[in-house]
């Protein structure tokens, strides 16, 4: 990812946060026979295994990612933030000068890691049950995996593949006006924060 100076997030700490609040990732995987393939799935962070942490998720048996990929293979994962379009008529430089062109602000986060695909019933199990633990925990009434029957989660644990990602490097991208002057970068802030679109409103949030 191309990530100049002014942009650049390097905190591991930082970097580990968005990804657990933004779970969804897209990872990435290519090879000279099988090509370029991706898919989007959530996933859960494990800071204290590996050198920069691990990554856990799922897919259906059913997507032939598993197979185009196999275990080993070097694989890219996109985390992606609140994202909104910047209209230079915010920029007090403006009026002085007029050299200002529309932008994009936005966050990400790549991640590259070693992928493996698990099979094992108990270490699906787990997943599940921590991946569903994690998102259900701040509802009035969560549910869990044994709301179910029984019967049924086995005929779902057994239509998916665990993936296991070990983190090699990760690189995040803050793209939020830092290389505009104070006064440029206010009026940013004002007129995301004044938009009725969440995701900007998010990303003034973000500038500020």
């Amino acid at each position: 990812m191309y990530v100049p100076a002014p942009f650049a997030e390097p905190d591991r700490a930082v970097l580990h946060e968005f990804i657990r609040t933004h779970p969804l990732g897209a990872l990435v995987t290519g090879s000279p026979s099988a090509g370029l393939y991706a898919t989007h799935l959530p996933l859960l962070l494990d800071p204290h295994r590996g050198e920069h942490g691990i990554l856990h998720g799922h897919i259906a048996r059913a997507n032939p990612h598993h197979e185009r990929a196999g275990d080993g293979a070097e694989g890219l994962v996109i985390f992606t933030g609140p994202e909104a379009y910047v209209t230079p008529s915010w920029y007090a430089s403006k009026a002085r000068h007029g050299r200002v062109v529309p932008t994009w602000n936005y966050v990400a986060v790549h991640v590259v890691g070693r992928v493996r695909f698990i099979e094992d019933r108990a270490v699906l199990m787990s997943h599940l049950e921590k991946l569903t633990d994690t998102h259900e925990a701040d509802r009035a009434h969560p549910w869990s995996m044994s709301d179910a029957p029984s019967t049924f989660v086995e005929q779902l644990v057994r239509a998916i593949v665990g993936v296991e990602i070990e983190i090699v490097s990760l690189e995040g991208k803050w793209k939020l006006s830092q290389n505009r002057p104070d006064d440029d970068v206010d009026g940013v802030i004002n007129g995301l924060r004044l938009s009725t679109d969440a995701s900007a409103h998010a990303v003034g949030e973000q500038v500020a």
